[in-house]
């Protein structure tokens, strides 16, 4: 995700809408196959050596059946070395903002450092921990088909990374925020039960009325929720641990007590740094308030 330029929106607007929507089964396998078509503005639009990467990528994905071992994507040198600039950049962050959940999970998980990580060798550690698996998809799929994944303990994720030239910036999904923000937490237990907490309170139909609240309360928690942990606000939202920007600028933010029910209500916008986070008491608070809410969510 990007850190310091406003178009990083894309991605936070499209991870956002992603988990609101409902799936049928039948959808997932043709929707996973889309492929995201690159936008003139996008970094590697003019790159044509990226854009036949980034197919390469895709295919394998394409290909790719349920139940399959997941194929390895051929990055290169090039690549890594960008995995490697871009970790030397938010690991400190990490050890400075990130909640104890995180950090707990992002250990144990031991991503390399010195190369991108395949997607089969982190879900094969994240399925042993909290029996979430994740499954490779060619680029952005429809959010009724994220969802539907999501209730059912998947998480469809990209596996191709951002053009060398941001760093610190995607304008989609890349491997690097899904690693680095959504796998990390999916390791965790708790985390994960959230995920599914929050499919399966849109499965089976949900009003546009209700998908909008439970699209705004995912924003400020699962996405960019804080906590206090021995008095220090923390991060727990992936949306501001896989973006270095938005852990530097968090501490700019309003702090309001969590509430649920006034963050269903509460507009956001995915253009800026975050003006306003809702900052529970604790993790345990958090957990408890947000899976009590889920539950009855109607």
């Amino acid at each position: 995700m990007g850190t310091t330029t406003d178009k990083q929106s894309d991605l936070l607007r499209d991870h956002a809408d992603a988990r609101m929507v409902t799936a049928k089964p039948n959808e997932i396998a043709a929707e996973r196959n889309q492929i995201v078509q690159l936008d003139p503005d996008h970094p590697g639009f003019r790159d044509a050596s990226y854009r036949a990467r980034r197919n390469e990528i895709a295919r394998l994905a394409m290909e790719y059946q349920p139940g399959e071992q997941i194929p390895d994507a051929p990055y290169d040198a090039k690549e890594d070395q960008l995995w490697q600039s871009i970790l030397q950049i938010i690991e400190p962050q990490h050890r400075r903002y990130a909640c104890k959940e995180y950090l707990d999970c992002i250990a144990r998980l031991d991503l390399p450092r010195d190369r991108i990580p395949q997607l089969s060798e982190v879900s094969a550690k994240v399925e042993s921990m909290s029996a979430f698996r994740l499954e490779p998809v060619a680029g952005l799929v429809q959010p009724r088909v994220f969802l539907e994944s999501l209730a059912n303990g998947v998480f469809l994720c990209t596996q191709y990374i951002r053009h060398h030239s941001t760093p610190l910036y995607t304008p989609e999904p890349d491997v690097v925020h899904e690693l680095l923000g959504h796998a990390v937490t999916l390791a965790s237990k708790r985390f994960a039960e959230l995920n599914r907490l929050v499919g399966r309170a849109v499965k089976g139909g949900t009003s546009s009325e209700a998908l909008e609240r439970l699209s705004r309360v995912y924003w400020y928690t699962l996405e960019f929720g804080v906590l206090i942990e021995q008095c220090e606000v923390k991060a727990y939202g992936t949306g501001l641990l896989s973006s270095a920007g938005e852990l530097e600028d968090m501490h700019n933010a309003e702090l309001r007590p969590l509430d649920l029910e006034e963050a269903s209500r509460l507009e956001y916008d995915p253009t800026r740094f975050q003006p306003v986070l809702f900052c529970a008491n604790s993790f345990e608070s958090m957990y408890e308030t947000l899976s009590d809410y889920l539950v009855a969510f109607k």
